[in-house]
């Protein structure tokens, strides 16, 4: 299943007895979708790749800016003006050409997050805003999909999964925040400003939990919120619940099978990388 270079190349995964040749076969098996090819997309989107993951698809609606430049290390000078779903695509193409790239270069709404999500196996969101946020925990709740959401401010981040589609004891996104904040209340990155490296913290950290969820390996982090305060240079982890008055996965709400169509993919423009 594996070319001589390939066998190179994922050596120190193979020689792990926890993943070995079966494990790195699922890595690359796996689909996996990305929201945002930002601070945290672009770490992640390099692990995931440098992992094996077999097909990536990027989200992202946005070009590159020179501002960018101070934490989203998947983009260079050249990709100036570039959109970032092209950019990631050329950065993965370079480090791993194995890796099957979809581009989605659209932003996600409700009327496309259905056909754009069904394709694939996992979700890991870097979104830059709440509406995404709420709408991508939303989708893989109803499509069956496990979430793996990180966000990042000023010098603090935080980590979880969230795969309620399984049932109790597993909390949703809305169990710990039933709605957005109001508007203005939580500022952006572009307004409070964040330490450029923690992306890389939190993005790295996200795709670790994308490769242990794929192989099942270890304590998942659904029930649990990771937070990182990188001035103090301390984790902590909090304890979730499900809210059984959750108006997504409480009560009578019931995800349902998706019926994703033929194997040629989700929508997007599909580059082997």
């Amino acid at each position: 299943m594996f070319s001589r270079e390939e066998l190179e190349r994922y050596a120190r995964h193979i020689i792990l007895p926890e993943i070995g040749g079966a494990g790195q076969q699922a890595l690359k098996s796996a689909r996996v979708l990305v929201i945002g090819a930002g601070g945290l997309g672009s770490p992640l989107l390099l692990y995931l790749a440098a992992a094996g993951i077999g097909t990536i698809g990027i989200v992202d609606d946005d070009t590159v800016s020179l501002s960018n430049l101070q934490r989203q290390v998947a983009h260079g000078i050249t990709s100036l003006g570039q959109k970032k779903t092209e950019s990631a695509a050329v950065a993965i193409a370079d480090l791993n050409p194995h890796v099957r790239v979809i581009e989605h270069t659209l932003r996600l709404s409700p009327e496309n997050a259905d056909s754009v999500i069904c394709g694939y196996d996992i979700v890991a969101d870097g979104s830059d805003n709440f509406e995404t946020r709420f709408l991508v925990n939303d989708t893989c709740y109803r499509l069956k999909k496990t979430l793996v959401t990180a966000a990042i401010l000023r010098f603090d981040g935080q980590l979880s999964t969230f795969k309620a589609h399984r049932g109790p004891p597993h909390p949703c996104y809305r169990c710990v925040f039933p709605e957005p904040p109001p508007p203005g209340s939580v500022p952006a990155c572009s307004e409070a400003g964040v330490l450029g490296a923690l992306g890389g913290v939190m993005g790295s950290l996200q795709a670790l939990e994308v490769v242990k969820e794929i192989l099942d390996l270890g304590d998942s982090l659904s029930g649990r919120l990771m937070l990182y305060d990188a001035l103090r240079g301390d984790f902590r982890t909090v304890r979730l619940r499900r809210d059984p008055h959750c108006r997504i996965c409480g009560g009578g709400s019931e995800p349902v099978s998706p019926d994703c169509g033929a194997e040629t993919g989700p929508p997007g423009t599909g580059s082997p990388a």
